[in-house]
């Protein structure tokens, strides 16, 4: 599959034109993705129009923008004109469709991108497989037997079956993070309120975020470019200038890069140590031994649990009453229990989250970036229940995003970089998939997290493989 960038630059120039490529993208998603089942909504005509539209300016000799012709693909919860927005739900069927795109799929249409559709995902962000009950599961590209991640796993999958070069997802608790791991494409989730969110179907607002995937780190930059600004529409919208980072210069000072311990190796099993244990070591200059501890993890963890049950109990409260057959049993029960949270927990959850978060700070004085795994293994069969790690057992799905929420709540900067460490213990069943390694900042330092990706992509060390499940690719 050819890269965004590539694709781009070759429409720019005249080699292939935008409706070229989103035929050879309709083509790759209808014959390959019933094996996957990444799409829950196929917006080809839209496509088809928009890539017209790119056509014709350039025939009229008009300059492009940076991603035209760049076939692209939402998780389901973004607005997108003429199409209901799903959130994975359907008791959202009834809904009137979006009148309007979402701030960032607009954001895509100025940058020259083309919608070719909506990707499936847990039911209302609310998991951490996309086991979707409604829609059916997302499954593996690397191995189909296995899960997506999620919630955003059809965003994941999508990219790393070869569909489309790039995706947008959200994470509240790990839903880029955690699919980006399990697939192994790279994937960004920017600093709280650097992205609008506006026009995207909510989970819990106080935790919100949204961001790209790609298959490398060009596109990813390019990506998420293209989507930054300000937006008076979203409340938490940050009011900073654009920070491009696409076609920065990567600073050529060395990077003062620390590996989280004690929490973050307490819940990692022994393929995600080895995946961050190469990823330093391709770094240079890291002794992996001497690991950096963030003591509140746990407490960030615990605040990002009643968080996100208090918030999003309440956000359903009205319709679980009215409609509780149409939810999934998956989600279901935790939302009428965090419906039930008393006040006085949300409020206390929110201080810890602000000392979690100055805890954090404190380490930035000594390190750029921080590295830990994003997943505590590999993708688990799909239908697990229970996972062990280091001899304790666990619920499979709330398990999954042990080591992305702590992250998350406190709202730094991450980029996930996708490492295959399996070839160091081949005998393993699951040593043919990857596992993603978290490349955290501090606020609004997303440069140095895509500056350390690019250093592990050019290693060789971090890489997306895509998958070849669809018979008609971009090549």
């Amino acid at each position: 599959m050819k890269s965004a960038l590539a694709i781009a630059r070759d429409v720019r120039d005249g080699r292939c034109t935008a409706l070229s490529i989103v035929d050879k993208t309709i083509a790759a998603i209808e014959r390959g993705d019933g094996a996957i089942n990444s799409f829950v909504t196929r917006t080809f005509d839209r496509a088809r129009r928009e890539a017209a539209a790119i056509d014709a300016r350039r025939a009229r000799g008009e300059s492009l923008p940076a991603l035209a012709g760049v076939p692209y693909a939402v998780k389901n919860l973004f607005d997108a004109e003429g199409v209901v927005t799903l959130a994975g739900g359907r008791v959202n069927e009834r809904n009137a469709a979006a009148t309007r795109d979402a701030t960032l799929v607009r954001k895509m249409h100025d940058a020259g991108a083309i919608l070719v559709g909506a990707l499936n995902m847990d039911e209302h962000a609310y998991g951490f497989t996309t086991e979707n009950t409604h829609y059916g599961p997302t499954r593996n590209p690397r191995d189909p037997s296995r899960s997506a991640g999620g919630s955003s796993g059809g965003s994941a999958a999508a990219v790393a079956a070869g569909f489309v070069p790039l995706t947008l997802g959200s994470d509240t608790n790990g839903s880029i993070r955690v699919p980006s791991s399990f697939c192994g494409t790279f994937g960004l989730k920017p600093t709280y309120g650097r992205l609008s969110r506006h026009g995207t179907f909510p989970f819990v607002s106080s935790l919100d975020h949204l961001g790209p995937f790609a298959a490398s780190v060009d596109d990813l930059a390019a990506c998420y470019d293209a989507m930054q600004g300000p937006d008076d529409d979203d409340v938490a919208s940050a009011q900073r200038p654009i920070e491009a980072v696409g076609s920065r210069v990567d600073d050529a000072r060395p990077l003062r890069i620390g590996v989280l311990g004690g929490y973050f190796e307490q819940w990692a099993t022994e393929p995600a140590r080895r995946a961050v244990a190469l990823a330093a070591n391709a770094l240079g200059s890291v002794d992996t031994r001497d690991r950096v501890d963030w003591a509140s993890a746990p407490l960030a963890r615990s605040a990002a649990f009643v968080i996100t049950a208090s918030e999003a109990g309440a956000l359903h409260r009205r319709r679980l009453q009215s409609h509780y057959d149409e939810y999934e049993p998956h989600s279901r029960d935790r939302l009428i229990a965090g419906s039930l949270v008393p006040a006085s927990w949300l409020v206390h959850a929110q201080r810890v989250r602000r000392q979690c978060l100055d805890d954090a700070l404190e380490l930035f004085e000594h390190y750029d970036v921080l590295l830990a795994p994003a997943t505590p293994m590999p993708a688990t069969p799909i239908g697990t229940e229970t996972i062990e790690i280091n001899g304790t057992k666990l619920p499979c799905r709330p398990s999954i995003g042990l080591l992305t929420q702590p992250v998350s709540c406190i709202g730094l900067p991450v980029c996930v970089a996708p490492v295959w460490p399996g070839a160091v213990a081949p005998a393993r069943d699951d040593a043919h998939m990857p596992i993603g390694v978290q490349i955290i900042a501090a606020p609004w330092r997303e440069d140095l997290c895509l500056a350390v990706a690019r250093q592990l992509e050019a290693a060789g060390v971090a890489s997306t493989r895509i998958a070849g499940v669809a018979e008609a690719r971009i090549e």
